[in-house]
């Protein structure tokens, strides 16, 4: 008759304290972000090839691809530990998987808290970072195309103000600077006009020139910082939306490779008690 096999002395050999649905649940988990990262440091590779190098090294510590790919390898190192070690039931690899998401969590939380206390020397930060993008905005397409597409969507030009564009050798207002668009803006910080469904990418010659109120006539003369901050006020419960939205998977992937390793420890002492009592002549 079939039926679970019971050694001499009732013991159960085929009990298992290791739950399939925990151990499955938790390797179709880490597949999951295991393709997402292999997919990541796809397009950060291609990215990469794509660009010209001198480009690409310009804003090398800034580079999305770079930092696509670094986030990929390291998703594809932890989410591996998660996979091979939640069907090996390995404690070694699940405990690495494991540790390695509450270290990331706990360095999210870190900087968000720090950002918050320390909100005025990430505001100087930022306006350097602005700064420096402004200043190599001709010598990186990505950068170039990233800086347009904010300003058209935030309705701004420059950091702080549109005169901060002065401090790209093509826009400045030097008066030995041969460039034709000395004293210029880029055409993405024109204010729009409805009745022209054609972009004039001159629409900032010489707007540096102009007075602040009369410039504002034809572009947004407002920083885009001031900006930037406005909207992460305004956005704070979908900010909060988006930084809840990582820490859940993270904390599921915690508390799932938790509940592996305890069942995977209480498994080990049963057979350790069974293979005590199997060997005990007395029992």
């Amino acid at each position: 008759m079939g039926g679970r096999r019971k050694d001499a002395s009732g013991y159960d050999e085929d009990y298992t304290f290791v739950s399939p649905v925990v151990k499955y649940l938790l390797f179709i988990f880490n597949l999951i972000f295991w393709i997402i990262s292999l997919v990541m440091v796809s397009i950060g590779v291609y990215a990469r090839m794509m660009k010209h190098a001198e480009a690409a090294l310009a804003c090398l510590s800034v580079d999305p691809a770079v930092m696509l790919m670094v986030v990929g390898v390291l998703m594809f190192i932890i989410t591996f530990c998660g996979c091979v070690g939640s069907l090996r039931e390995n404690i070694c690899l699940l405990q690495t998987f494991c540790i390695c998401l509450t270290v990331i969590f706990l360095l999210q939380l870190a900087a968000g808290i720090l950002g918050f206390i320390f909100s005025d020397k990430a505001r100087t930060k930022v306006t350097e970072m602005i700064s420096d993008a402004i200043i190599h905005y001709r010598e990186d397409i990505d950068l170039q195309n990233l800086i347009d597409f904010g300003q058209k969507e935030f309705g701004c030009c420059g950091g702080v103000t549109y005169t901060d564009w002065s401090q790209n050798m093509y826009f400045n207002c030097k008066e030995d600077n041969p460039s034709r668009e000395r004293c210029s803006v880029p055409f993405s910080c024109c204010i729009p006009t409805k009745d022209k469904e054609v972009i004039n990418t001159m629409c900032g010659q010489g707007m540096q020139d102009l007075e602040y109120i009369k410039a504002g006539e034809y572009i947004h003369t407002n920083g885009c910082i001031d900006k930037l901050v406005n909207w992460i006020h305004s956005n704070m419960f979908l900010l909060g939306g988006v930084a809840l939205g990582l820490a859940i998977p993270q904390l599921v992937g915690i508390l799932l490779s938790q509940i592996l390793i305890n069942q995977i420890k209480d498994q080990i002492e049963l057979q350790n008690y069974n293979l005590k009592h199997r060997s005990d002549p007395w029992s």
